[in-house]
């Protein structure tokens, strides 16, 4: 396959997120609610995106504090990193700051070599508790925005989200490429989050896309994250 075509992607958070989870949906389409804790497991799966053929090769890494140690130099040349917090715990939101900080250093070292620096996406994992909710949509995407991270709510158990977290990863990692290769570095680290519907004031809920015209379906309905 065209090394073009081959991504690599580091699934990192606080243990107990769903990392593996959402990993395992991708690669097996399976889900499990026992909670094993990974210190690093790698997997690679194809994918078709836009028409073209993807080798994605992930790594699954340690969330727990006392792993973190092992957080290898290997991990921080990924192409892309799916940053996964647990929308009904707010420490797990909290403790992806010490992985964005050795991100942002990494993005920093590639951009003065003038290589392509790395995509980071947030995923608010377990949407599908939305009594346990703790954490609104508006404060990850926020959060996210302040970081310059992309944006999505997923669920592993309910496979919501899940093939298009990862499509829209490979998308914006041919996208830094693109942009690398063209000279145009400077302006993708400064543009971080994908276009998202307003969000209502009252309750941190997105917007209908169709709000005042004829009703339709919403897209936030349809992923069901909502």
């Amino acid at each position: 396959m065209d090394p073009d075509n081959r991504i690599t992607i580091t699934v990192c958070g606080d243990g107990g997120c769903g990392k593996s989870s959402i990993t395992l949906r991708l690669v097996r389409s399976e889900w499990t609610h026992d909670y094993d804790p990974t210190i690093e497991d790698s997997y690679s799966v194809t994918r078709s995106v836009d028409g073209q053929s993807y080798f994605l090769m992930l790594t699954d890494t340690a969330g727990q504090e006392e792993y973190r140690s092992l957080w290898a130099a290997s991990n921080l040349r990924s192409d892309a990193f799916l940053l996964v917090y647990d929308i009904t715990n707010q420490h797990s939101l909290d403790g992806l700051e010490y992985f964005v900080e050795m991100i942002d250093m990494e993005e920093e070292n590639r951009i003065d070599q003038g290589k392509v620096p790395p995509v980071k996406l947030v995923a608010g994992n377990k949407c599908d508790l939305s009594s346990g909710r703790v954490i609104k949509a508006a404060e990850g995407l926020e959060w996210a925005r302040k970081r310059r991270c992309g944006f999505m709510e997923t669920s592993a158990r309910e496979m919501v989200n899940i093939e298009e977290t990862f499509a829209l990863l490979v998308r914006r990692v041919v996208e830094a490429r693109r942009l690398a290769a063209s000279g145009g570095i400077t302006a993708m680290h400064t543009e971080g989050t994908a276009a998202l519907p307003p969000f209502n004031e009252k309750d941190g809920s997105p917007s209908s896309p169709n709000e005042g015209n004829e009703p339709k379906e919403s897209f936030w309905k349809k992923l069901r994250c909502w």
